[in-house]
């Protein structure tokens, strides 16, 4: 793929063309790679995607038919060859709101307006705007969103018999605050057990992930702690599913989903959703945060992968087959997925060749539905909120976080500050457009501080000729845009009351925009009102097209526009 290309193709399966489809690209060897590879990431995935739907506020099994079908449209279809979708903790500070006012018919509903705003991003090729994000701004919603999420595992961390939190986060705090002495021992055991070996294992350099043997270790504890009178809340005892034949079973069903409309779903008082146009009205910013946040993670995880693999996403596709998968498993129950950076990074690690490998992973969710529904109904609650501490850790991208506070400029760790606080207090949406804004004018701000005049009339170098009486020569050097063209021509004014006329070298103008019409307009409006000349010298491409454009032309006595400074000194008046 061509130098910067990827930010501007669009095509279906175009990871899977780039990889597997040319000739000589696939062989046997890569396949077996993508196998192992899959059956990893997979075994990661299964947990992952159960806590990762509880904290939304679902059943755990959303996020298993989340990571099975979403996970294997979005490979089939997307851009990049690396990259493993699903269920991610992103995406719970902003599910679980809706979750808790519309219930699950209308979380799916909001899925499925994403999906629809995701392939209308592809279309429109807007992959590319992922580079105009500020580091400081991702870093600051991730970091908040990684807080909020740690805040919400809690209360099953502790063993805390909670009903629901409230919305706002300080509300939160207070209320785990104030049950913070009813933590239930047993629970607690089981989550720090599963922390220290989430944590340790990774020393032994196994094969084997660590999730595996946390979450079995724990549900053996949990297992036994239960067996001797103790109450460690798992996956069976917390969810209930209604089974063919009218039963009730516990944990999650062992099959599959079925084809059904969205609006087919519960509401939060547990009734079919009544579609509207209210409702849509009321879901649509609900849905067009979860598109931006699915658009930015997937393509930064693509970014990521590209830099550890050296290979080239296609921004607009990967958008595509994020928009496809988004808008089709809603159909089946399943919640909103996007790039997960820390399963994607794990599956190259893995050994993965192509987008074979995350499509291998979708069919292991699908098997350990189907075959370890049973088991996965003792997964202990507080081993979920040990792995989603872990994930919130890892996002929170701590260290690097660190590094910006001490080595960046203030205004960035202003920008970050102010987007982490937005995120926890507020929401990602406001933080993440208030720090663009934020970030943009504190950058206009520095790159109109570039922008300056100089007085070079004695520099012979440049002005070998002797000047008339009362002409200087000003070098104007930087871009001359509404955030500095003002300030630069006041000051030009202002020379021009003293002077008959001056001669602006402009060499150093890159860009001229409608801002700096404006103020040349002035500058010329005052010099025709007073009888003062300005020679103008060596415009460059932009600004000569923007003048071209706007039809400015010479004014006779007033203004000159000269080829280069050498001219303009020429046809200076004598003395």
């Amino acid at each position: 793929m061509s130098h910067r290309s990827h930010l501007f193709s669009l095509r279906i399966f175009h990871a899977i063309r780039e990889s597997c489809i040319a000739p000589d690209k696939y062989s046997y060897h890569k396949f077996s790679c993508d196998i192992l590879s899959g059956i990893t990431v997979g075994i990661i995935a299964i947990p992952l995607s159960m806590a990762l739907a509880i904290a939304s506020g679902v059943a755990p099994q959303y996020g298993l038919y989340t990571a099975f079908i979403a996970g294997f449209v979005i490979a089939l279809t997307g851009g990049s060859r690396f990259s493993v979708s699903g269920p991610t903790a992103a995406f719970v500070v902003i599910l679980q709101p809706i979750a808790a006012s519309y219930g699950l018919g209308g979380l799916l509903i909001a899925g499925m307006m994403s999906g629809i705003i995701l392939l209308l991003m592809a279309w429109a090729r807007l992959g590319r705007f992922i580079e105009y994000i500020p580091e400081s701004v991702t870093l600051g919603f991730t970091g908040g969103i990684a807080i909020v999420i740690a805040t919400l595992q809690l209360k099953d961390f502790l063993g805390l018999q909670l009903p629901t939190l409230p919305e706002h986060y300080y509300q939160k705090v207070w209320l785990l605050i104030q049950h913070v002495g009813e933590s239930d021992p047993a629970s607690f055991m089981v989550a720090v057990c599963t922390l220290v070996v989430l944590l340790g294992w990774r020393k032994l350099n196994t094969a084997i992930p660590p999730h595996l043997p946390a979450v079995v270790i724990a549900s053996v504890l949990a297992l036994v702690l239960n067996n001797y009178g103790y109450s460690v809340a798992t996956i069976g005892s917390s969810f209930s599913y209604v089974t063919p034949d009218g039963l009730i079973g516990q944990g999650i069903p062992p099959y599959l989903p079925h084809l059904d409309w969205p609006w087919h779903y519960p509401n939060a008082q547990g009734q079919p959703i009544v579609l509207s146009i209210d409702l849509f009205q009321q879901l649509i910013p609900a849905a067009f945060a979860i598109a931006m946040l699915g658009a930015i993670e997937s393509l930064l995880c693509a970014v990521v992968l590209d830099g550890m693999t050296g290979k080239r996403h296609s921004a607009n596709s990967e958008l595509l087959g994020q928009g496809i998968g988004n808008l089709l498993v809603p159909f089946f129950g399943g919640i909103t997925a996007t790039a997960a950076i820390a399963r994607s990074a794990a599956n190259f690690k893995a050994g993965a060749q192509s987008p074979i490998s995350a499509m291998i992973h979708a069919l292991v969710v699908l098997i350990g539905l189907v075959l370890l529904a049973k088991l996965l109904a003792y997964l202990p609650m507080p081993a979920m909120a040990a792995l989603l501490m872990l994930v919130a850790w890892n996002m929170s991208e701590a260290p690097k976080a660190v590094h910006l506070v001490k080595t960046a400029p203030k205004a960035d760790i202003v920008v970050f500050l102010l987007c982490l606080f937005l995120t926890v207090w507020f929401d990602m949406v406001i933080a993440i457009t208030t720090g663009i804004l934020l970030a943009s004018m504190l950058f206009m701000k520095e790159i109109a501080s570039m922008t300056k005049i100089v007085d070079i009339s004695a520099n012979k170098k440049q002005v070998e000729i002797e000047l008339p009486t009362n002409w200087r020569v000003f070098k104007v050097q930087g871009p001359l845009f509404f955030a500095a063209a003002e300030s630069i021509f006041a000051q030009l004014t202002n020379e021009l009351e003293s002077l008959d006329g001056i001669v602006l070298y402009l060499d150093g103008v890159p860009i001229l925009d409608a801002g700096g019409l404006a103020a040349m307009n002035k500058l010329m409006t005052y010099s025709q009102q007073h009888q003062k000349c300005v020679y103008f010298a060596e415009w460059q491409f932009q600004p000569l097209k923007t003048l071209a454009r706007a039809k400015i032309q010479p004014i006779a006595g007033v203004s000159y526009y000269f080829s280069t400074l050498a001219q303009a000194l020429a046809e200076l008046p004598k003395n």
